[in-house]
């Protein structure tokens, strides 16, 4: 199927997988909590994994199969926390999982480069999974599981990611931020905003969970955040040199091409549910 894929236009592959990722996000969220973790755990792991790779490529050599174990420790410990299966001082024991980081380099005897890379393996984890652990805060902070504040999130993203490609790619001419990204532009900045504003108001229609100011508030943060953390991902592939992340999904690039704006908005979008509940 890949390879049929292939032959299609940027676009029909964007919009192929794109409906067959929609569909398999959707249904794993509105199923049940456990499926919804399991589909975030998945991503996450292949995201840190695609992290590592791309670390590697530029001649690090990061901890990838034990920084990526150790996210899914997190995943895992924030999931059972959450749903009150164990206590909260669970939490301490990423820990000593965290520690064996210093102790397995001690005995990688051709890194030339130990704490360099034992800052890699953290930044993996910080980055990537730490992030995804707050979306399963978000899911099951509250008294019950919650799928609209997760559901909504992701349209709200991938609104602003639509409005932000199909008015860049028709208007976009001044550019935003040249040194980083030429191809981001002031226009598809604000078809991006535009379109997740869009979406926040359906949001406050259609989700009961939230009153309607707070999605356009997760709507801006999204826009403003999920932008920044575009750039962040494009400023660290210009650091090694590539275009994209990956090819896991055609006519989207790697895992971190697809979930880079997410990264970023989780940490603000948890904080913001927090404060507002």
């Amino acid at each position: 199927m890949k390879s049929r894929l292939n032959n299609l236009s940027n676009l029909q592959q964007r919009t192929i997988t794109g409906l067959i990722g929609v569909f398999i996000i959707i249904g794993c969220i509105l199923y049940s909590d456990w499926t919804c973790f399991l589909l975030f755990c998945t991503i996450s792991g292949l995201t840190q994994m695609e992290f590592y790779k791309l670390l590697g490529l530029d001649g690090n050599q990061p901890l990838t199969y034990y920084g990526t174990f150790c996210g899914t420790v997190l995943m895992i410990l924030t999931y059972l926390i959450e749903q009150g299966v164990v206590p909260f001082e669970n939490y301490f024991l990423i820990s000593p999982v965290l520690s064996m980081i210093f102790f397995i380099k001690l005995y990688k005897k051709r890194d030339l480069k130990p704490f360099m890379n034992i800052g890699f393996t953290f930044l993996g984890i910080i980055y990537v999974a730490l992030p995804f652990s707050l979306i399963i805060v978000l899911a099951l902070g509250g008294s019950s599981y919650n799928y609209e504040i997760v559901l909504g999130s992701l349209l709200l993203l991938w609104a602003s990611d639509i409005g932000g490609y199909f008015a860049g790619t028709k208007f976009g001419k001044r550019k935003l931020f040249e040194r980083i990204s030429p191809k981001k532009s002031w226009e598809g900045a604000m078809g991006s905003a535009a379109f997740a504003t869009l979406i926040a108001f359906l949001l406050g229609l259609f989700f009961t969970t939230y009153e309607p100011w707070k999605w356009f508030c997760i709507g801006a943060i999204i826009v403003v955040v999920g932008t920044y953390g575009d750039l962040v991902e494009s400023l660290f592939k210009r650091s090694i040199a590539i275009k994209d992340s990956g090819t896991s999904i055609p006519g989207h690039g790697g895992f971190l091409d697809r979930f880079d704006g997410l990264l970023l908005s989780a940490p603000f979008i948890v904080t913001f549910i927090k404060i507002f509940p």
